[in-house]
């Protein structure tokens, strides 16, 4: 009885303490059910059109979960062409193999990440790197800007060396902008990165580590140095993306001095052509490549309605309509490659858009222009002129936009699955058709003359050790197409890519090989003269790795006698003259 009785006085003296703490819980309780309530109201989808606002009116809906990470993850296919710095590895990449000795590599970049090639809505996207957290991007800025000619206290923001880049930037214009056609910071990193990789894979078993000269005295190291390194030879098309996406590769895998005596050469084309590059024959496979796209895209009302309201949001300035699916695929990238929201848009009258047709009379050849980009976007664009809406071109199978009343609304995530997975689609059927096989067998046949011409001088004894061909995605479309090479990405070819020939001496039977590394992977084996017995399987590390080395006769033997056979001639004049292309079917 005492200790019930004392029990009831504590619990009456503390009776004001009890209430609050109840009522606490009663509110917390109550504010948790109406955030509930509110939330699930939010995420009940709206029973408009696919192409209305979006469910919650101000921003894209992801389904039931619409937080950054499931963004990412739902999009983390579409996004590896972009080349997040978490796919940029080493992976398979040569240097030192047991018993084999490197006697030079022949690398081809296509540049970093840019901005789109035509104009968008690009409010709020950070075309940069995040806080600054970047050591390579604040190692090489830093560099630059540090680094000052004693003689005119000028900077190595721009290039003063005499030649065809004199003048140019070395890095971008903007920290977070998205220029057009131009590299963003963000693809000055990814650069960086593969310069990295490369250093570590290949500085030290090339030598490019040791002075050109110990006799010399030291190198004033100045923007305007007369050095003149024959161990890297460089080419890049006359683009400042290119032009600016070597210069930030090589400056990770060089030593300082020898990265301030490069000589940086012009190459006027975006196929590396070196003369062979003239031919009528290849405009035209690739033209009828493009028709046979054209005809996939009229089957697919879906993708062609998807088409027109991502095109009409994200593109500020569509005159001649949207005929182009890549044209809206490139747009859309800009948003993804940078994890920005996905667009919305306010109402508007649309006027009347008159279809496209292509001029069949006018070549596709390679114009090099600052500003011009090199995606088979720009490819389509280039022969484009406007007919009217009864020309009976419209009804022979070219893609023809309605005229539309624009509603107010947001890009939706299932809006860009339907437009990414059919640009993938046409990709992965393209690249497996004959024609694009030929096609790149003819636009790169200058540029496979060369790489073994450079082949052959590093086993004869050159200096030559490291050449660097700073091109653009179809640069390596071309090359990939010639050799046979298929990756998953079908003709996609992600920013930053790297396509590399590994030449080797056996150290024992002094013979030479080759092998070709894709993004880190070995894809000797696909290529037709080195597939099955016509390699040699080689053990690459002390884990017993394994690496395929491929004649360099096999190479030269394919240049000289078999390149031509598919197209049923002997030489580029004879193939490039063909009255018709091989029949063959559709995709």
């Amino acid at each position: 009885m005492r200790l019930l009785k004392e029990l009831m006085r504590v619990a009456t003296q503390h009776r004001a303490f009890y209430c609050y703490v109840l009522l606490s819980v009663w509110i917390f309780l109550l504010i948790a059910g109406m955030y509930r309530y509110m939330g699930n109201v939010e995420s009940t989808p709206g029973g408009g059109s696919v192409f209305g606002p979006s469910s919650s009116g101000t921003a894209s809906s992801l389904g039931g979960d619409s937080s950054p990470s499931s963004t990412a993850q739902r999009f983390a296919k579409y996004r590896e062409r972009c080349a997040p710095l978490a796919q940029l590895q080493r992976l398979d990449d040569g240097g030192i193999l047991e018993g084999w000795k490197l006697q030079g590599v022949l690398l081809v970049i296509r540049h970093g990440d840019r901005g789109p090639i035509s104009h968008v809505r690009s409010a709020g996207v950070n075309c940069g790197v995040s806080g600054g957290s970047d050591n390579l991007v604040n190692r090489y800025r830093s560099f630059l800007y540090n680094s000052s000619s004693s003689a005119s206290g000028s900077n190595h923001m721009y290039l003063n060396k005499v030649g065809p880049f004199h003048g140019f930037p070395l890095l971008p214009a903007t920290e977070r902008g998205c220029p057009l056609g131009q590299l963003t910071y963000k693809g000055i990193s990814q650069l960086l990165h593969v310069g990295d990789i490369m250093h570590q894979v290949y500085a030290h078993p090339l030598g490019l580590m040791l002075k050109p000269n110990p006799n010399r005295a030291s190198v004033e190291t100045t923007p305007h140095t007369l050095l003149n390194s024959d161990e890297v030879v460089v080419f890049t098309t006359r683009y400042r993306r290119t032009f600016q996406s070597a210069l930030a590769m090589l400056f990770t895998l060089l030593p300082a001095d020898k990265w301030l005596a490069l000589n940086v050469r012009e190459s006027h084309s975006m196929a590396f052509c070196f003369g062979e590059c003239s031919c009528p024959q290849s405009a035209l496979l690739r033209k009828r490549l493009e028709a046979m796209g054209d005809k996939q895209l009229l089957k697919r009302g879906d993708v062609l309605d998807v088409m027109q309201w991502i095109g009409g949001t994200i593109l500020q300035h569509t005159p001649n309509g949207i005929s182009n699916p890549f044209e809206v695929v490139d747009a859309l990238l800009t948003v993804l490659c940078h994890d920005a929201t996905l667009p919305c848009r306010r109402k508007k009258a649309l006027s009347t858009l008159k279809p496209i047709r292509k001029n069949s009379n006018q070549e596709l050849v390679d114009v090099i222009n600052i500003d011009q980009d090199e995606t088979a976007a720009n490819l389509m664009q280039e022969a484009q002129t406007q007919v009217e809406p009864d020309s009976p071109e419209v009804e022979n199978g070219n893609p023809s936009v309605q005229a539309d009343e624009a509603q107010e609304g947001c890009v939706e995530p299932s809006h860009v699955d339907t437009l990414m997975s059919f640009a993938d689609e046409l990709s992965q059927r393209s690249a497996g058709h004959s024609y694009y096989k030929l096609s790149g067998l003819l636009r790169s046949y200058g540029m496979i003359r060369h790489i073994v011409s450079y082949m052959l001088k590093m086993i004869s004894g050159d200096r030559t050790k490291f050449v660097l061909y700073s091109g653009h995605d179809c640069t390596m479309q071309y090359l990939t197409a010639a050799l046979g090479i298929i990756t998953s990405q079908g003709q996609t070819i992600a920013y930053a890519s790297r396509l590399a020939f590994e030449v080797y001496r056996s150290e024992a039977h002094t013979d030479y090989y080759f092998r070709v590394v894709y993004n880190g992977k070995d894809v000797t084996q696909q290529i037709d003269f080195c597939e099955g017995g016509k390699s040699l399987r080689v053990t690459r590390d002390s884990r017993g790795n394994k690496a395929d080395l491929c004649p360099i006769e096999n190479i030269i033997r394919f240049l000289h006698e078999d390149y031509f056979s598919p197209l049923n001639a002997t030489n580029f004049k004879e193939a490039c003259g063909a009255v018709n292309p091989p029949k063959t079917g559709e995709f």
